[in-house]
């Protein structure tokens, strides 16, 4: 397979709902900005492009079929190849990769990877059906099968197993929205304390409203291209463009129904889930008390799917003790306590040490002011834009927006994107996306890095 960089990247403003823009013009908005952050004009692009991916998760809302080919007539991409992905909550990250998968196959030189989503156009209680369509109609949404429940059913078995608190998972709410105050394109930029998360009206214990995403109208794109296509990109700007390399991807999936996730015994636990920083005889006693107490995996408390994602885009990408060698993390924050699981996950921590890590510091930025009082320095700093819970979710631009701030963070950009260098990530020379759809059914995780 060939290297595939990441070049490029543009986002709209997420907001509730965007009146002023149809869906095709929202993604037009991200666009724009993406190629003149190259350097050419939409004329120039259009005869470098090969191809393209489109991102969005329901015709519900929009209430149009085949809505990606008008999003590639309005950007004047036609008759070039295009199709549109799907996948939940991971369809951004599953466009990313898709479109890597353009490039690094040989297929093209130049993909666009865009996505969108407009969900003010229902009512709020209609979007949330919406989204439970997402879950298996003929048996946990017939029951009252809205995420939020089921998200709240997850962290309650997380809270029992392992002691996991609503004011750590607060933790993660106050971190996320004042990450957003200094990031301009997000939703919802508030100063917020421990105990105004845990004093907002509660949707589902303990998830208050404050501890959940907001649906959104939006859209982001990525630029990704192979050598030769950086070569034509640079050549038509006349300039260098500074280069991120995707080196690793990774998927995993689970059953769609939670009931049907099977328990693995320990010695399976061990041979397929222990990522390699892991495997010490310290961390299998560990698990070894755990599993003696009644510890099951995957369970409900753990997205397997995310583990296998993180292990496979790991290996591809030579990492062996990811907390301390990427240097951020855009993951997939719907819920505070989906944060605190991911972590998990991604190996970021132990199973069962996700509670305490989000309160330690570690996954806070450095040099803000979050009115908290933290044990550690941050190592790893985890959704420094604001994630979904403060930037909005937009569900087919969530995955591409997390890209994009990566792609910023690795070139080193954030000053001049966000307009102040707040939350740039001090050297950011390697970061993480983790796209994540229903209760943990497809998962990516995306490795993007800094060439000097």
């Amino acid at each position: 397979m060939r290297p595939v960089y990441a070049v490029a990247g543009g986002v709209s403003k997420f907001a509730k709902a965007r009146p002023d823009k149809t869906f095709p013009a929202l993604v037009k908005e991200a666009y724009d900005y993406a190629i003149a952050d190259l350097g050419l004009t939409h004329r120039q692009f259009v005869e470098i492009v090969d191809g393209s991916v489109a991102s969005y998760f329901s015709d519900h809302f929009t209430r149009q079929l085949m809505a990606g080919i008008m999003v590639q007539d309005y950007l004047g991409l036609c008759p070039k190849p295009s199709h549109r992905v799907e996948g939940g909550g991971a369809t951004g990250g599953i466009c990313f990769q898709e479109a890597w998968k353009a490039v690094a196959s040989g297929y093209m030189d130049v993909c666009l990877a865009y996505g969108f989503e407009t969900m003010s156009h229902v009512a709020t209680w209609k979007g949330n059906e919406f989204i439970a369509l997402a879950s298996d109609v003929s048996f946990d949404y017939p029951v009252g099968g809205f995420y939020s429940g089921y998200y709240a059913m997850m962290v309650t078995r997380h809270m029992k197993e392992f002691g996991t608190t609503p004011e750590q998972m607060a933790h993660v709410s106050v971190k996320n929205h004042m990450n957003a105050y200094y990031n301009p394109y997000a939703q919802k930029r508030q100063r917020l304390t421990i105990a105004e998360v845990r004093n907002a009206p509660m949707v589902a214990w303990p998830l208050t409203r404050l501890d959940i995403c907001v649906m959104s109208d939006g859209a982001a794109c990525a630029v990704l291209c192979s050598e030769e296509g950086l070569t034509r990109l640079e050549k038509a700007s006349g300039r260098r463009i500074p280069r991120v390399r995707v080196t690793g991807i990774g998927r995993g999936t689970d059953a769609m129904r939670m009931a049907d996730r099977p328990h693995q015994s320990y010695e399976e636990f061990l041979k397929y889930n222990l990522l390699p920083h892991e495997d010490t005889a310290e961390t299998r006693a560990y698990y070894k008390e755990l599993w003696d107490r009644g510890f099951r995996y995957p369970g409900v408390h753990s997205f397997r799917a995310g583990r296998m994602g993180s292990k496979e885009a790991y290996k591809n990408a030579g990492i062996t003790d990811p907390l301390h060698e990427i240097d951020f993390v855009e993951l997939h924050d719907a819920y505070t306590s989906s944060e605190i699981q991911t972590y998990e996950d991604m190996g970021l921590c132990r199973y069962g040490e996700g509670g305490p890590f989000a309160a330690s510091g570690k996954a806070f930025m450095p040099g803000i002011d979050y009115g908290l009082n933290l044990p550690d320095k941050p190592v790893c700093p985890v959704n420094p834009s604001g994630g979904l819970i403060a930037c909005g979710h937009p569900v087919g631009a969530t995955g591409l927006m997390q890209a994009v701030f990566a792609i910023w963070q690795c070139q080193g950009t954030i000053e001049k994107h966000f307009g102040n260098p707040t939350l740039q990530v001090p050297h950011a020379r390697r970061g993480a996306i983790h796209s994540h759809a229903g209760t943990g059914t497809y998962v990516t995780v995306s490795i993007l890095e800094k060439e000097e």
